[in-house]
């Protein structure tokens, strides 16, 4: 028996997904920039793709560029705001951001921007009025992630874009772990830039998308052939995007009942773990993304951790994650949970389990008694290794 439980790293691509990409490798192989047949019917396939990430957005087609990813969508947001800029600005982003905003301000950082991390408290929740506070003169992005991967937190999006754009700000926000899983209207929301990625609503990887709002202008990361409203140049990775936009709208169409039923299985697990000694649920237990639960250990002087308990997991055949999958292969501790106050010790100690289509209540219910068995088995040792 196999269970896997780390959708936030990545979702199987779904079925009609698999065929939509079929298709384009047989039929609709052509370059979509070509203005003969064989060109216009891969053209097409990107525009409707576009149409359907578009409206799993609520936004117009026009508005959505693809890119190869999340991480791609995250860099052109960041930095095609600040290559705008001849004068080193001010950005501000959250202490909890994934490496994909973190990593290029810290570039933008050594380049002279002023970079400012705002704080957040024990369940990862950014604080408006820090935000209202930092805000300066010169401060000409806000970036500030949606659902975080690591421990679930949804912030508080609505108010922070309106505080950002009241001051002149732009806002993007990476909803990479939020998209297809609760409903996004970017006409409603305060929202100038939005990132999302198809291998997490069960399309193929390789393919993401930057929503930006009409009238924001951006400096392209790659120079070449003007491909994406001269934003995104390189031919399209049209299979991708065609799988990518068939997830899309799929996702729309069932999200308010698989939203509900993953809220039911994830509170489901929370109770289930609620009396197990030295694990503790992370992240904010009701804010949260509706398909997700972590939890840390709190042990002292002792080798166990988050990957050692990913491990064991697997020789059981379940998957789960050591906090986010872009870290869990480093023994470092996760700078997120640092950033929320936990202990090295403690951040070392961080397991994700992330639910989807195919988890029943039968896959929580076995899950949550190994997930015992293991800890039962191995805590003692480091209670001798305390004592």
């Amino acid at each position: 028996m196999q269970i896997y439980l780390d959708y936030s790293a990545t979702t199987p691509p779904r079925p009609e997904a698999i065929a939509a990409m079929q298709a384009v490798f047989s039929e609709q192989w052509g370059n979509p920039s070509s203005l003969h047949e064989w060109g216009q019917r891969s053209a097409t396939v990107v525009e409707q793709a576009r149409m359907q990430v578009a409206d799993l957005l609520q936004a117009p087609a026009e508005a959505v560029i693809f890119t190869s990813g999340g991480t791609e969508a995250d860099n052109l947001a960041l930095m095609g705001v600040a290559q705008q800029y001849s004068i080193p600005q001010h950005l501000i982003i959250s202490s909890v951001e994934h490496s994909a905003i973190a990593e290029p301000a810290r570039l933008l950082e050594g380049q002279g921007w002023q970079v400012t991390r705002l704080p957040v408290n024990r369940q990862g929740w950014v604080n408006p009025l820090d935000l209202q506070a930092a805000l300066q003169s010169n401060t000409v992005l806000v970036s500030i992630i949606y659902g975080q991967s690591e421990v679930g937190t949804l912030q508080p999006i609505q108010s922070l874009g309106a505080i950002a754009q009241a001051h002149g700000a732009l806002f993007h926000t990476d909803a990479v772990q939020v998209a297809g899983r609760l409903p996004l209207n970017v006409q409603k929301l305060p929202i100038d830039l939005l990132s999302l990625s198809s291998h997490k609503i069960y399309g193929p990887q390789g393919a993401g998308a930057l929503y930006i709002r009409p009238g924001v202008r951006l400096v392209p990361l790659l120079s070449g052939g003007g491909q994406e409203f001269k934003l995104r140049s390189g031919t399209q990775a049209v299979p991708a995007i065609a799988g990518f936009g068939v997830a899309a709208e799929l996702a729309a169409q069932e999200m308010l009942q698989e939203t509900s039923r993953l809220m039911n299985l994830r509170d489901r697990l929370f109770d289930q773990l609620a009396e197990v000694p030295n694990l503790v649920p992370t992240g904010d237990r009701w804010h949260r993304l509706p398909h997700h639960a972590s939890f840390c250990l709190q042990v002292l002087d002792c080798d166990l951790n988050g990957k050692t308990l990913v491990r064991q997991m697997n020789l059981a055949g379940i998957g789960i994650s050591a906090g986010s999958a872009c870290h869990s292969g480093k023994s470092t501790p996760s700078p997120v949970l640092q950033a929320m106050g936990y202990s090295d010790r403690a951040a070392q100690g961080a397991i994700r389990l992330t639910l989807g289509k195919d988890t029943t209540p039968a896959d929580i219910d076995w899950a949550a008694i190994v997930l015992k068995q293991v800890l039962e088995r191995l805590m003692p040792k480091c209670a001798l290794a305390k004592s």
